[in-house]
């Protein structure tokens, strides 16, 4: 129960902090980071829901132009395996093997195709390729496109938040530093004075 009054007095204590009034002690710096900090959170606030949406319009865009480009370009060719796939392994586990497939202008390709375990040499297995006859996988699907923007649309504010935060934190290093010089310098004039005082 003490928590739950203690966590809105502490937040009250930090807007207090912050909120320019006409304390002597507090120097114009002091007021400078209280405006920065919130700008910041404002900036955040304003800027995650616009980031996530823009994020998540740019990847699905991206993502179905070049599922369209894959799914135009890229076939799917027979290979036929140089060697027997090895048996063993995990259960859903595809060994790769060597093997040999036909490109699209007629040249004969080889390299590492994946095939069911224990399948002999000679048997044909079906495999992606590109325009060039290079492997490639199957094309994205839309489900796929989908699930990467939604991805992206949720780092997106966890982006943003650490551009701010690393904006913060470097503009409170110098405003720090101005306000250690303003103490050094004020101290240099003071100083004196209490020193003969005594």
């Amino acid at each position: 129960m003490r928590w739950r009054r203690a966590v809105p007095a502490r937040a009250a204590q930090v807007v207090r902090g912050l909120w320019p009034d006409r304390n002597p002690l507090r120097r114009t710096v002091d007021r400078v980071e209280g405006v920065m900090v919130g700008a910041l959170t404002v900036a955040f606030l304003a800027g995650a829901p616009l980031a996530t949406v823009a994020t998540w319009h740019a990847a699905y865009g991206y993502g179905t132009r070049a599922a369209h480009v894959q799914q135009a370009a890229w076939h799917q060719v027979p290979a036929v395996l140089l060697a027997t796939a090895p048996s063993f392994g995990f259960t859903g586990y595809e060994p790769y093997v060597w093997a040999r497939w036909t490109a699209p202008d007629g040249a004969s390709r080889t390299g590492l195709v994946p095939a069911p375990p224990g399948e002999r040499a000679g048997s044909t297995v079906r495999v992606w390729t590109n325009a060039a006859g290079q492997l490639t996988g199957p094309p994205l699907q839309l489900g796929q496109v989908q699930s990467r923007a939604v991805l992206a649309a949720m780092l997106a504010p966890v982006v943003l938040g650490l551009v701010l935060l690393c904006t913060g934190q470097l503009a409170y290093c110098l405003l720090d530093r101005r306000r250690l010089a303003a103490w050094d310098a004020d101290w240099r004039a003071t100083g004196p004075q209490w020193t003969r005082q005594r």
